[in-house]
């Protein structure tokens, strides 16, 4: 198997992508997604997770709000996950997660993940090598649990964003009235352990692959956006679904 690492992948568009194109392909796609998820929830036979993950300002929000949000929202559930409360860290970490599966029909998002229990934790050493260790091996059978038993179909994306640009989009909550509101100071604290962050990450795509990462290229929104929507476009295609007939 080969490893992954993210300093030898760029994370912008390759040259010779058109971004006005790219867009209006993306537009198209993104009004087929609405209905294949129709078709998702009717025929009632397969679930999707959307896992993203991403440094602060990579553009978690933006995705599900671009990609995922003209579809019917009866079908689509986006669940953010904080720090745990105190009667989560009384479980078992993926306690928390389990509650959030997706069911059959249901298109589920998480806007960041069990990952977090391997990342953001082994960065700040709340959680040792051996643990994590112990964590890798429960969130690949508890994956393989959703695919397995409840014919759930997951999808994992990693924004790839550079620090230059994060720090050019965190800087920017500081000036634009529309973005303050998500400013966090903490977030320039974190961005000065990327290093740090980058072997977690690396270390989670290389140990947690069944189903495969997709590092999707994050400095230019148009690209990211394509890229998922297109990926979620072709695996709802690659389903078959049809439409159940009249209930007898």
């Amino acid at each position: 198997m080969s490893t992954i690492q993210l300093s030898e992948i760029s994370t912008r568009a390759p040259k010779d992508m058109d971004k006005a194109a790219t867009k209006e392909k993306t537009a198209l796609i993104v009004k087929e997604l609405d209905d294949l998820q129709n078709l998702l929830f009717a025929e009632n036979k397969h679930s999707i997770l959307v896992v993203i993950q991403g440094m602060d300002g990579s553009g978690k929000d933006g995705v599900i709000r671009n990609v995922l949000g003209n579809m019917n929202p009866q079908g689509v559930t986006v669940q953010s996950f904080k720090a745990p409360t105190t009667e989560e860290l009384s479980h078992d970490f993926l306690w928390r997660i389990h509650q959030h599966s997706p069911a059959k029909g249901m298109i589920q998002v998480f806007n960041r993940s069990h990952y977090e229990d391997i990342l953001l934790t082994r960065v700040h050493k709340w959680c040792d090598d051996e643990t994590a260790r112990k964590r890798m091996n429960a969130i690949n059978d508890f994956e393989k649990l959703l695919q397995v038993h409840n014919n759930t179909h997951i999808l994992k994306f990693y924004l790839h964003i550079s620090p230059e640009e994060q720090h050019e989009r965190l800087s920017e909550r500081m000036k634009d009235p529309a973005k303050m509101w998500k400013y966090n100071e903490k977030d320039f604290d974190e961005a000065k352990l990327w290093d740090i962050y980058m072997q977690m990450y690396e270390d989670c795509f290389n140990n947690c692959n069944e189903p495969e990462w997709t590092i999707v290229p994050a400095d230019q929104n148009w690209y990211k956006e394509f890229i998922i929507a297109s990926q979620l476009h072709n695996l709802l295609k690659s389903l078959d679904m049809q439409f159940p007939g009249l209930k007898k």
